[in-house]
Formats: structure tokens, sequence, C-alpha cells
């Protein structure tokens, strides 16, 4: 299957914004500096980082299924499980770090279950985009029926409930079917060679090893910063 260099770009942007989103949580837990990660700005920047990432893996999910790569129920079962388990791995290796905020449903876990109850939707660009809307509009018109949509039921270090965020996902198969039609590129876009675009690219096409790995890099380094300040 053909790799769209624009999709892998786009990756690792998100997976940059990521890391620097967990940069800066680092160095407000060890105080040293003081900033409102899940307000404001930082707030806003974080949520876009998430929905960059669904939209793409909604777009995959549709090139996937065009080129058969993601054809039967058992593929979808497969692909999801796959990554629902890295989520279960993540939870665990938060439980025993952080205890207070383990993560017990997080975007890895979101993205695993998004590909199974995609099963449906991929290959259709009209009844996807519906539901995508319908998915995110749905608990902001009944808040009390969709309370975790507003707030974790209990404390967590990063928390993305179905509702709304598989609307992302179901609107980026939707772009998928309609800009990558039949897995072909649907548009004309030249490749802007360079060694700030590669390393991008190279990013995006290894986001889930860095996602998994940054953190054990950032965080004992900014430990060690702490502790030379102080």
């Amino acid at each position: 299957m053909a790799r769209f260099w624009e999709l892998d770009f786009l990756r690792g942007i998100a997976i940059s914004m990521m890391v620097l989103f967990h940069f800066l949580w680092d160095l407000n837990y060890f105080n040293l500096i003081n900033i409102q990660l899940y307000e404001g700005f930082w707030g806003l920047f974080q949520k876009a980082t998430a929905l960059l990432f669904l939209l793409l893996v909604g777009a995959l999910i549709a090139i996937n299924k065009s080129n058969g790569k993601l054809e039967t129920l058992h593929d979808f079962l497969k692909r999801g499980i796959f990554i629902f388990s890295w989520g279960l791995l993540l939870t665990i290796i938060s439980y025993v770090l952080y205890p207070k905020g383990f993560i017990y449903f997080g975007i890895l876990h979101l993205i695993g279950v998004s590909i199974i109850l995609s099963t449906p939707f991929a290959g259709k660009k009209t009844e996807s985009l519906i539901a995508g809307f319908f998915v995110i509009l749905l608990p902001l018109v009944y808040k009390s029926s969709f309370p975790l949509v507003f707030a974790a039921p209990m404390p967590t270090l990063d928390f993305f409930p179905v509702f709304p965020w598989f609307g992302a996902v179901l609107i980026g198969i939707a772009m998928g079917n309609h800009f990558y039609a039949q897995g072909k590129r649907s548009f004309e876009l030249n490749d802007f060679a360079g060694k700030f675009s590669n390393l991008i690219q190279v990013a995006g096409k290894n986001s889930l090893l860095i996602y998994f790995t940054h953190q054990l890099i950032l965080f004992p380094l900014v430990f060690i910063l702490s502790y030379l300040i102080a």
C-alpha cells in the first residue's frame, strides 16, 4: 500500500504537539513552571492535538478499507484490540507511576474502541459524516445523559470518552473517503522534501513508538533538571 507523505507529516506534527504538551506537564509536575495546562490556550492545544490524531485515524481507516487491509469484522477487531492492548499497557504503567491519576481510558483506549465501532462506516462517506456530527452533538444537547463527556468519573491524566471523541474519527473517515477514494489521492500535492519535512514524516511513521517512549526520556531528564536547580 502506497503511503501518503502528507498524512505521515500531519501525524508527525500531532505527535510533536503531544510531546511538547507532556514536556510542559513534566515541568509543571516538578514545579519548574506554573501554568494551567488544561485550561485556556494549553487546554485548547491539548484538544487540538487529540482532534488531529483522531481525524487522521479516521482517514487511515477509510484508506485501509479501500486497499483491503481492513475488510472484514475480524480485521477491525484484530486492529482495534491491538491498539486497545497498548492502552491497557499504558494503564498498568501509569498506575504504577501515578496511582492517583492513572489512565484508565485515554487516547489509545479510544482509538482501539473507535476502530471496532467504525466497522460499518469505514467505506461510507455520507453516513460516517452524519454519524460523526451526531456523536459530537448528542451529548451537548442532552448533557444530563452524558456526564462523562464533561468530567471524568475519577482523577486521571488522560481521558477521552467515546462521546464525543469517536465523532472525530467518523468525520476523519468521511474525509478519507472523500480525499482518498479507492485509496488514491484525489488532489495534486507536491512533496516538499527537506530535512525538517523528512524528520516530521519519520516521527509520524513511528508515532506509536514515540508515544510510549518519549516520557521514559523526558521525565527522568526533567527530574534531574529539577534536582540540579534545587
